[in-house]
């Protein structure tokens, strides 16, 4: 029987196993504390536990620390890609994104990706397999270790990464439980995102789980046939179905929505697209996020010339819908959104 990952192990059922050893349950709570706030890698580095439960611990626990096996860093210096390998020797990539007053984590939740977005390195892979709450949570802790001995702090984490979070809803949201709570990582609940491609039954449950996390819906198209073609997740909840539970969630929880919609050259920076993004956000309360598709070599499309982008936000201003035009970042070393490929360079 292997291990368990103390990073696998929310607090009940780190207290349970220390109850078996007949430790007391306040002893869980300095072992998150050293995991999640100390970032230590060794439970030999646990000194506030007795000598003995530190080499039990040892014996009969393990820490899944994933090993790096590349890193570019991008020619502005402002982004950096990390390709971590996993104990299974399964890869996933993960993005340190540095902004003037912040740091952000872009991280994956599964190796690979089933949705099959056409523009979308990683869907190009194809799916492997869903990653644990442990893996999850250990690609933030890797990127904190990191800046913390840069006297930095991580200040942001997006699940944006590889794969689908509402595919692997139960390790995602244990994860994310873990980096917000008062015993574990500590972060902020509004400064993680957690980005779906439109899985409608996984928005509204978790509408439902009561925590305060930004969500954020891939869109791209706002017409069916446009969106079957693109994202290929559309067949089975179409934008009727996915609108209905975007509006669910925002009457159970009262949080605003971003609708992140990548510009690709002629094919959705039109003036129907435009149009029809605009009737169907009207009078909701969504945000959309414009960036300029990143090429991958699997999909041909280019991003919006300067002129078409122009045309496309005139509309939205025309029609009052809120939007930003974001930058691109780590272009030039994959990093960018839909780049992300478990690959060595």
């Amino acid at each position: 029987m292997a291990k368990p990952n103390l990073y696998d192990l929310d607090l009940p059922a780190l207290e349970a196993l220390l109850g078996t050893w007949g430790e007391p349950r306040y002893r869980a709570k300095q072992i998150w504390e050293w995991l999640y706030r100390h970032l230590v890698t060794d439970v030999a580095e646990m000194t506030s536990l007795p000598q003995a439960l530190r080499e039990r611990l040892a014996g009969e626990t393990r820490l899944s620390i994933p090993r790096v096996l590349a890193r570019q860093e991008s020619l502005d210096g402002e982004t950096r890609k990390d390709l971590l390998q996993f104990e299974d020797g399964h890869t996933v990539e993960v993005v340190l994104m540095r902004y003037i007053e912040r740091r952000s984590a872009c991280i994956s939740t599964q190796v690979g990706c089933a949705v099959g977005c056409q523009f979308c390195a990683t869907g190009q892979m194809g799916f492997q397999r869903n990653l644990t709450r442990g893996e999850i949570v250990a690609q933030v802790l890797h990127l904190a270790r990191e800046l913390n001995a840069q006297d930095q702090r991580l200040t942001n984490v997006v699940l944006m990464g590889m794969g689908e979070p509402l595919l692997n809803y139960n390790h995602t949201l244990a994860a994310i439980r873990t980096l917000i709570h008062p015993d574990g990582f500590q972060m902020g609940q509004r400064r993680i995102t957690l980005s779906t491609a439109g899985i409608a039954p996984g928005i509204r449950r978790f509408a439902d789980e009561g925590v305060q996390v930004n969500l954020a819906v891939s869109l791209h198209a706002a017409t069916d046939a446009l969106r079957d073609e693109l994202m290929p997740i559309n067949r089975k909840y179409n934008l009727n179905e996915l609108f209905a539970a975007i509006s669910d969630y925002l009457t159970k929880t009262n949080r605003r929505v971003t609708l992140e919609w990548v510009l690709i050259d002629g094919v959705n920076d039109t003036f129907e697209q435009a149009e029809a993004l605009a009737a169907r956000t009207e009078g909701m309360l969504v945000h959309v996020n414009l960036i300029p598709l990143n090429p991958t070599a699997g999909y041909p499309g280019q991003p919006s010339s300067d002129v078409h982008i122009e045309a496309f936000t005139q509309i939205l201003e025309r029609r009052h819908v809120p939007f930003t035009l974001r930058l691109r970042r780590g272009i030039d070393i994959q990093a960018g959104c839909g780049q992300l490929r478990a690959r060595m360079v």
